[in-house]
């Protein structure tokens, strides 16, 4: 996914997060209001972002989620608030998708080399072979007290909803400074806070696959909603010449097989759109495009077929 249409005037903030670059684009501001928000909007925006890598990181031993993953099945850990919300949302979306997305896929992320360690066969076979176990069956959570726990060992990995609950926090923080028109962005997860200030919807591109340049497949007039894009052409591996992406198959313990090159969704937070656009690359294109004419969901598929991308739309995205 590509932000377009920026205005020059616009003013543009970005910085460091999981592993990549947030992004912000505020419209409507002079010059001088611009001058005098730019370094507290940075910092704010700034630890929003490093707040949720804190709670809900893989890569970091000591985050709030990797406390919960080592914690002993049984006992109860308090959690602060935004992970138990993350949580919460997963277990809601995985039950609505009867388990396309699943929380529960750490241990088959780290053995196939999308965590801090390369590909390892060992942890794979053992991954492969290890019954299969939801969060929604294994995971309680207790909202009013803020805490967790686990009724059976789990690793979860919220790699498929925590990029689209940051884009949220930008959001949410540039909305408590009063700003109204804004296009937030991690990765291929973008939220817009209202239109830009002259009233134009923001022009977002959905990315054409596997090109070596990026280059827009088609546009997304985004106003006050959030658009996410799951896909195989950024984040994979390589074995024996077949492309594997990171979106795993919680069936299966492994990255998911014959799936669209990237599936990308319309919803009107960017938590729930990043966490349906893996469901849906999960769910393959029959699947995924049943269950999005389903439940009135947005959605494009884009596929590779006879050597050329294909699209097939739902909802908006219908041509």
């Amino acid at each position: 996914m590509q932000k377009m249409s920026i205005n020059p005037d616009q003013l543009r903030l970005q910085g460091p997060t999981m592993g990549t670059i947030w992004s912000v684009v505020i419209d409507g501001l002079d010059a001088q209001q611009a001058d005098l928000l730019r370094p507290t909007l940075q910092a704010a925006l700034q630890q929003a972002v490093q707040e949720v890598d804190d709670q809900m990181s893989t890569w970091r031993m000591t985050s709030d989620l990797m406390r919960l993953n080592a914690a002993p099945v049984g006992q109860w850990l308090d959690l602060p608030a935004r992970l138990m919300h993350v949580l919460a949302a997963g277990l809601t979306i995985s039950h609505a998708t009867d388990g396309a997305f699943d929380m529960n896929v750490g241990d088959a992320v780290r053995a196939w080399g999308f965590g801090p360690l390369p590909i390892d066969l060992g942890h794979i076979l053992a991954a492969s072979q290890t019954p299969r176990i939801r969060a929604t069956e294994a995971l309680q959570l207790d909202e009013i007290q803020g805490r967790a726990r686990k009724t059976a060992p789990l690793a979860l990995d919220l790699s498929g909803i925590a990029k689209g609950y940051g884009v949220d926090r930008l959001a949410e923080v540039l909305a408590c400074f009063g700003i109204s028109h804004a296009l937030c962005a991690i990765d291929g997860e973008l939220r817009a806070l209202g239109t830009q200030a002259d009233g134009t919807p923001w022009a977002v591109a959905v990315e054409t696959p596997d090109g070596a340049v990026r280059t827009p497949h088609s546009y997304v007039a985004l106003a006050d909603g959030a658009v996410a894009t799951s896909g195989d052409y950024r984040h994979f591996v390589a074995v024996k010449g077949q492309r594997l992406s990171h979106t795993m198959d919680p069936e299966r313990r492994a990255p998911v097989v014959g799936a669209a090159a990237s599936v990308s969704v319309l919803a009107q937070t960017c938590m729930k759109a990043d966490a349906m656009a893996t469901a849906l690359m999960g769910m393959g294109l029959s699947a995924g495009l049943a269950h999005a004419r389903k439940n009135g969901i947005s959605a494009l598929f884009l596929t590779r077929e006879a050597g050329a991308i294909q699209a097939h739309g739902v909802g908006v995205f219908a041509a």
